[in-house]
């Protein structure tokens, strides 16, 4: 039996700093890792997805060059070069992270299958052979969450793709058949038509991106359809099939319900929390309906001593909310206490082309929770910058309080509609009301200068 101070189970985006932060702390950490260092994040999530939008982006604007006068020939995209660029990024993040973990002496990097044996005691199935058995006075779980894979008869007979294993393919595909349209749906759907394939989106609600208001999701549809994308919503794929061409999806319960046939199948919808092998039962660690480690707003489990991290917990799943927890942690861990998640603002962007950055409540939530809501709203067309660039699909829009003038929420559907988002945000946590920005001095001609604009039509 090893005894340490701290046992970290993961090396995503709240595990690695964690450990880093215990071990220069001078406490004797474990980071246990079964896969590569990284985490969702680094290895098949945000890392090698935006390095090939990246690359899809390019082939875009190449195609409409002749709109800015640059003549170029035809454009056509090599599927194993875009590979071997994310793959050279993936490894890059990755090593960086494991070297940079092995330069703290306190913390032990241990390459295994982690699972609870007793109240704070782990035992770890090695990699390369053989276990090791160790406790610790604190333990943090941050293992993340899986693709879900959904209840489809036939699914287990086709070759059907994630996220993963899509970013693999060597070739375009000829005709890639999606199911889903949430964010990771609609980004490699994106992506792929942009690469060459032909894109056709099966989701079973009523419009694609749910929890978004309705003239966004309608929006957002629309651009996708203008880049020739097949969508069909309120649609659910009843089963699938291996057929010469490739895979078909019968819509509905029989063959009246109509069906699709594609070259290959990407199966997302949604995710599901590594959480059901830990042996949580046997630390006293409970989890919730949906399969979530339980966690108070200060992130401690039902487990003394225990803690959850990042998506496994269930709260909002990206990376910058795994790292918000880490902060939490530390600081309730290693510095005075009292941080908590209660309340925090959740940003977050879909990074399709044009990209929809959100921050805090949209307008359907802002008045379910009673406020007296104002709205502000521009189309991207009255963006100087976006029209000097060709860019004007989307609108911008800011949902305010009409009592106290607080800036509630914003969605930003638009070029680089993240990064404004983003400023919008930087004034929510400032406390700055709307009339600041409105009446704000920014740099012309940016994209962030028509803040002046959409707050101005609050007032006619």
């Amino acid at each position: 039996m090893e005894h340490l101070d701290a046992i970290v189970i993961g090396t995503g985006q709240a595990g690695k700093p964690l450990a880093g932060a215990l071990g220069k702390a001078g406490h004797r950490t474990a980071i246990i890792e079964k896969g590569r260092v990284g985490g969702t994040c680094v290895i098949d999530g945000c890392t090698p997805t935006k390095t090939m939008v990246a690359s899809a982006r390019v082939a875009h604007l190449a195609r409409r060059a002749s709109d800015y006068g640059v003549n170029v020939g035809d454009v056509t995209v090599d599927l194993e070069v875009v590979r071997g660029r994310k793959r050279d990024m993936v490894d890059a993040w990755s090593e960086g992270g494991r070297k940079g973990l092995s330069r703290i002496d306190a913390v032990d990097l241990v390459f295994g299958t982690a699972r609870f044996t007793g109240p704070r005691r782990i035992e770890v199935e090695l990699n390369d052979g053989g276990t090791r058995t160790m406790e610790a006075g604190q333990v943090f779980i941050n293992t993340g969450t899986r693709p879900r894979v959904p209840p489809i008869d036939g699914l287990d007979d086709v070759p059907w793709l994630d996220n993963a294993s899509l970013m693999e393919l060597s070739e375009v595909p000829e005709h890639l058949v999606v199911l889903g349209g949430g964010f990771v749906g609609l980004e490699f759907a994106q992506m792929f038509k942009r690469f060459g394939a032909r894109v056709t989106i099966i989701e079973g609600e009523g419009r694609l991106a749910p929890r978004e208001d309705d003239d966004v999701a309608d929006a957002l549809r629309d651009i996708l359809e203008e880049d020739g994308i097949e969508i069909l919503c309120g649609q659910r794929a009843g089963r699938v099939a291996a057929v010469p061409e490739g895979v078909r999806v019968t819509l509905g319960d029989d063959a009246a319900g109509g069906s699709v046939t594609g070259s290959h199948l990407l199966v997302s919808v949604g995710r599901v929390p590594n959480a059901d092998d830990l042996g949580l039962e046997h630390a006293g660690v409970e989890r919730t309906e949906r399969g979530f480690i339980e966690v108070d707003d200060a992130l401690r489990t039902t487990a003394e001593g225990v803690w959850a991290l990042g998506d496994v917990n269930g709260g909002p799943p990206f990376t910058h909310i795994a790292y918000d927890d880490y902060r939490i942690v530390r600081q309730n861990v290693l510095g005075e206490g009292g941080a908590s998640r209660k309340d925090r603002i959740v940003p977050y962007t879909l990074f399709t082309d044009p990209q929809l950055g959100r921050v805090g409540l949209t307008e359907r939530d802002a008045r379910e929770r009673g406020h007296d809501v104002r709205v502000a709203k521009i189309p991207m067309a009255r963006v100087a910058r976006a029209v000097e660039t060709d860019e004007t699909r989307g609108f911008m829009k800011a949902v305010v309080d009409n009592e106290d003038g607080r800036i509630l929420g914003a969605s930003i559907l638009g070029i680089e509609g993240g990064e404004i988002a983003s400023a919008i945000q930087i004034a929510m946590m400032g406390g700055l009301t709307w009339r600041d920005l409105r009446d704000g001095t920014f740099s012309h001609p940016t994209l962030v200068e028509s803040l002046n604009n959409l707050f101005a039509t609050i007032e006619g």
